[in-house]
């Protein structure tokens, strides 16, 4: 059993990805060959945005947004305290000061409240400019961007969607990757559309944003080619073989594998709902589900479970042990007085389970019976979590 079978997905696509992979060794053309256009005009298309700029991986595509819009030294970037360090860190990179925001319980996204105290402290404080908001969907859970919005709106501040785990979800009947000013995804290979590499993509409806971004992904270049450097840009291209292999890959996870992965959260849901506080997907969103992540009792009754679970050889990972604000790099970030009770209680409280498209009901089975059998073998007591009892902001 894996805890996302990447080998299971090739070999339902099989056919497709080796003929893709054997035209690219065809014609030779390894970077921006016509694989790479063909994936950028089908993944706008399928997320409903006018550009896609491929590139490198995520963490580049953030970075290609944020000096598109010119953030660095003396700006505040807000984030999610609980997300990966690469939602943030190419705005560290330029200079830019992350401020974190705690998240809000159920959704495990960017809380808005505790994003507009924030922007107001940095306000009160007069020592940064807020700039820029990086919205994370979180395990595949849209964000809230009707609150959002709102936010960004009144105090002037770019919203940009990592969209890195959430392509193929939706919010309020619009795929993410098409809110805020702009969006990235990750073609990592454990995402629910994930190339045999390092992948990324910026997504856009600004003309201007995506010629910018265009540009810097080739060194800058100018209208004449890549020795007509307009500015100081990067080298951060999508491989032609990468884009060949993501093209039958976004085919399959639009016909068949999102729903898939709603009928494998479904049959997680009935089984852990009395044990556990399971996704809370709100009304109108469609979560991708590209880690299904459960909430136990407390930090030592998800060790225990932890412990159980290996020593049963059943995958499972923790996303993510530890919110931004604790980790040694931000030690010196100020906090401006924020608890983050949310992310300090989701941390101690989650684990994730096996979820792909392609896992087998009876591997789902022996994970349920799995997990629910440590109850019995460790004696821990029954306990029913909602969604309510969780701390509030």
């Amino acid at each position: 059993m894996n805890f996302i079978d990447i080998q299971a997905q090739y070999k339902h696509l099989k056919t497709e990805i080796d003929a893709a992979i054997a035209a690219v060794l065809a014609h030779g053309q390894f970077i921006m060959g016509p694989e790479v256009a063909r994936f950028e005009q089908e993944l706008a298309s399928f997320v409903g945005v006018k550009h896609c700029i491929s590139c490198a991986n995520g963490t580049d595509a953030l970075q290609l947004l944020y000096m598109s819009y010119e953030i660095g030294a003396g700006d505040a970037v807000f984030c999610p305290d609980v997300t990966f360090i690469s939602s943030v860190e190419p705005a560290c990179m330029l200079g830019a000061t992350p401020v974190f925001c705690d998240i809000t319980p159920g959704t495990y996204n960017i809380c808005p409240e505790s994003l507009e105290r924030q922007i107001k402290a940095v306000l009160a404080e007069g020592k940064l400019t807020p700039k820029a908001v990086a919205a994370v969907d979180f395990l595949g859970n849209p964000a809230d961007y009707s609150a959002l919005e709102i936010v960004c709106k009144k105090y002037g501040l770019v919203l940009i969607e990592d969209a890195a785990q959430s392509i193929g979800a939706s919010y309020h009947g619009k795929l993410c990757g098409s809110f805020g000013d702009s969006a990235i995804a990750s073609f990592f290979p454990a995402k629910p559309l994930g190339c045999y590499g390092d992948g990324g993509a910026v997504l856009t409806n600004d003309d201007s944003i995506a010629d910018i971004c265009k540009s810097l992904r080739v060194h800058g270049k100018g209208p004449l080619g890549k020795y007509h450097n307009v500015r100081i840009g990067v080298n951060s291209r999508l491989d032609t073989l990468q884009a060949a292999v993501l093209l039958p890959k976004l085919r399959a996870l639009r016909d068949h594998e999102i729903d898939a992965r709603q009928r494998i959260a479904q049959r997680y849901d009935e089984a852990f709902r009395h044990r556990f506080a399971t996704p809370y997907i709100k009304d109108g969103s469609l979560s991708v589900y590209a880690q299904y992540a459960l909430l136990a009792k407390d930090q030592m009754e998800r060790d225990a479970i932890v412990r159980h679970l290996d020593e049963n050889k059943i995958p499972n990972m923790v996303y993510y042990p530890m919110p931004l604000h604790m980790l040694p790099v931000f030690e010196n970030v100020c906090n401006y007085g924020e608890r983050f009770k949310n992310a300090m209680d989701y941390c101690n409280r989650t684990f994730s389970l096996p979820m792909h498209p392609y896992f087998e009901v009876g591997e789902q089975d022996r994970v349920i019976e799995t997990v629910l059998g440590c109850f019995y073998s460790t004696s821990t007591e029954p306990c029913t979590i909602s969604h309510t009892s969780q701390s509030v902001s």
